[in-house]
């Protein structure tokens, strides 16, 4: 049987390039869609992509569906399917537009990967997430060890993220240079940080408490005090490992490199909650508790839109909508609470839900007339 199909090869090759390339997609993006394509490769055996028809569309999708899961033994969710179906849905509708294939496939044939719109709901649907309190994080840095150089590392990472609202990957990049302690802020340098599209920004810590930021504040020093290492030196270098006595790998050690992605970052976390006696939180639930709390401190549009920025946000519209679902208890107590407000409201919330608005018609959800005045 053979292993391959090289014409399939061949374009998969220029479609990758164009998602790369011209849609800009990062490598994580290039390789879900990879993996997609592959799957339908191989429940197809391998037929050339001229012969697509959409019956084999709809076999792929009814297939799919009884697959399991490898992670939790079940049928695969619903957001897999959706996922894996919208990478199909796209390579093929780009496929049909390219020499070769334009004569061969049917624009529109590549919309039976579609979902029925009820499991497109259940796929899309937002879900409340599990986002510790400062308090847990707190805990959790309370019983950490403190002891080794490995220990302190350990403790000051996760007392960054709390601090500086990065993500893991930018953590496993960030250098000595760009935390600057006097005046409070990180420079998350996009030429040398690994972050989300590319961007760079300075975030200023956020206001978590002191005792966590001089748990950052004494690495550094640390760090450039007795380790003797310079501005180019990693914030949260990656672990030295060598063989002991009875030829077992051992942590002897920080070595002078940055971790190569953020695995270990994730480990570190999981290992720190389960030492608390606490759930897992993995790094990017952190941004989800500053949020949280910067929808409890905020009181005007503006200082809800600085909150925004300093965690990398463009508009204060992704903050709201991907990060900013209130908690259901919480939820229960803004709506008890109003039963005590003047009709009319108070006028900071009502000009932060003027800016909102704007923010929402300027993104193309809502048409102006259907604004409220």
């Amino acid at each position: 049987m053979k292993k391959y199909n090289p014409a399939n090869e061949r374009i998969k090759r220029d479609y990758f390039a164009f998602l790369k390339e011209a849609r800009r997609q990062s490598e994580n993006s290039v390789d879900a869609a990879a993996m997609a394509i592959a799957r339908f490769e191989a429940d197809t055996r391998l037929r050339d992509f001229k012969a697509f028809h959409f019956e084999q569309a709809i076999a792929f999708k009814h297939r799919l569906a009884r697959q399991e899961s490898r992670a939790t033994g079940g049928k695969l969710s619903k957001a897999t399917l959706n996922a894996t179906l919208a990478h199909l849905k796209r390579f093929f509708q780009w496929l049909a537009l390219q020499p070769g294939y334009k004569s061969r496939l049917n624009y529109p044939d590549a919309e039976y990967f579609n979902l029925s719109e009820k499991d497109s709901r259940v796929a899309t649907a937002r879900r409340q997430r599990a986002v510790p309190t400062i308090e847990q994080i707190k805990h959790v840095l309370a019983t950490m060890p403190n002891d080794s150089a490995i220990d302190r590392r350990n403790r000051a990472l996760i007392a960054f993220a709390l601090l500086s609202g990065a993500r893991d990957s930018a953590i496993a990049s960030i250098k000595l240079k760009h935390v600057d302690l006097s005046a409070g802020n990180v420079f998350q340098d996009a030429r040398e940080v690994n972050t989300k599209f590319s961007k760079s920004f300075t975030t200023t810590f956020f206001p978590v408490g002191e005792d966590v930021r001089q748990i950052v504040a004494d690495w550094v020093v640390y760090l450039r005090e007795v380790m003797l290492w310079g501005n180019d030196d990693p914030l949260f270098p990656s672990t030295m490992v060598s063989t002991g006595p009875t030829r077992q790998f051992r942590r002897v050690g920080l070595t002078r490199t940055h971790w190569s992605n953020a695995g270990p970052i994730r480990g570190i976390f999981k290992a720190a909650f389960a030492e608390a006696g606490l759930p897992y939180f993995n790094p990017h639930s952190f941004r989800n508790t500053l949020v949280r709390l910067g929808e409890t401190l905020c009181q005007t549009p503006e200082t809800f839109k600085a909150w925004s920025q300093n965690l990398g946000h463009d508009g204060v519209l992704t903050t709201f909508t991907s990060y900013g679902s209130v908690d259901p208890r919480r939820q229960g107590e803004i709506i008890r609470s109003l039963r005590c407000c003047q009709p009319g409201g108070d006028a900071k919330t009502v000009r932060l839900a003027e800016v909102l608005i704007e923010q929402i018609r300027k993104s193309g959800l809502l048409e102006s007339n259907d604004c409220p005045s």
